[in-house]
């Protein structure tokens, strides 16, 4: 190609990523044999790499690419996210990983971007392993199990905002309850599982948010394994149902629903009220869940309110603009938002 013009090979470079160097005229002429000859222009990732960076950040989440597009709280964080990512003129990439630990880790390892958001997987400490091999920055969406000096974060407390849900239903009698959260344990059926403690979830979020909810019923002494631990093969409406079903026509079924997401809590609504247990006076079973999306306020739902948009704006200046001496970890703060679906125990 440089040849064919008469130029050296930066010049043509220069053409297409540094125009301002040459004259409109070289330029022109070397645009046209280009294209004579068809020559699509420098290999982008050989440039990249030259650069030393891809100009794009990585967000991992653990579930498939629809997620991204559908469910409610990830589109706002993604907006966040993606809000922030146009200030600092970078791209997204969105890495969905497998449920295989192996295979995620792989994920990682080949995703080209110049960072990763770690947002609500399982496996951290394994993917965060493999993110520091590759000598790449990141920041989570939860506090890392075994923090190193520089790693960066962005979060809620959990416990806490699952513990202020958990003690409201507590102070309205409820004792026999049901725990409600999306692949509890890797493979797991929808409906009861046999849970040890709540340390022994997959995720970070359900393990923080289980704790939560079993803090506020021993307080009332309600024991761990008095709770009735539901698992949902996804965070949709439909997993949700799907997962409390079982329950529901127990002879002793649970007279509150505690969801660690809303989606999952309306799912639930959805089986009350195809089984004719819709409220009139009041609930039949309690049911919360946890996030506040738009769909939560329509349904009278009681939950935890937490901003999808700013955990996701703050997660990515933290990994684009890091805040230099500064810990750069960032505790968010939550609401608890009650509604119509939380009631006191209904005696029959």
């Amino acid at each position: 190609m440089a040849d064919a013009v008469g130029v050296s090979r930066s010049t043509v470079s220069n053409a297409y990523s540094r125009p301002d160097q040459l004259s409109a005229d070289l330029r022109r002429r070397i645009l046209d044999a280009a294209a004579q000859l068809g020559y699509p222009g420098p290999d982008p990732t050989a440039r990249s790499l030259r650069r030393g960076r891809v100009g794009a950040i990585g967000v991992l989440f653990s579930s498939r690419l629809s997620y991204a597009f559908t469910d409610p709280f990830a589109v706002r964080f993604l907006r966040g996210v993606s809000e922030a990512a146009e200030r600092h003129r970078t791209s997204l990439l969105l890495v969905p990983l497998p449920d295989d630990p192996t295979e995620a880790r792989q994920a990682v390892e080949n995703a080209a971007v110049d960072g990763f958001c770690v947002y609500c997987v399982g496996h951290e400490s394994h993917l965060l392993a493999g993110i520091r091999a590759r000598g790449l920055p990141f920041v989570t969406t939860a506090p890392t199990e075994a923090p190193a000096a520089g790693d960066r974060w962005v979060a809620i407390d959990e416990r806490a905002a699952a513990r202020s849900v958990a003690d409201h239903v507590a102070g309205l009698g409820h004792r026999r309850v049901a725990l409600l959260a999306e692949k509890i344990l890797p493979g797991a059926p929808p409906g009861p599982l046999d849970l040890a403690a709540p340390s022994d979830a997959l995720h970070l979020t359900n393990r923080g948010r289980l704790a939560g909810f079993a803090d506020a019923f021993a307080a009332v002494g309600v024991d761990w394994r008095d709770l009735t631990i539901l698992n949902a093969t996804g965070n949709t409406r439909s997993a949700g149902a799907a997962a409390v079903a079982a329950a529901l026509t127990a002879a002793d079924p649970p007279t509150a629903v505690l969801s660690c997401s809303d989606l999952l809590a309306l799912g639930v609504l959805d089986a009350l009220a195809a089984g004719g247990r819709a409220p009139a006076d009041g609930p039949v079973v309690t049911v919360t869940g946890f996030d506040d999306i738009a769909d939560a306020a329509d349904a009278g739902l009681t939950t935890v309110r937490q901003s999808a948009e700013e955990k996701g704006r703050i997660a990515t200046e933290l990994l684009l603009d890091p805040p230099g001496d500064a810990p750069g970890r960032v505790l968010l703060g939550t609401e608890l938002v009650v509604r119509t679906s939380s009631g006191p125990v209904q005696r029959s």
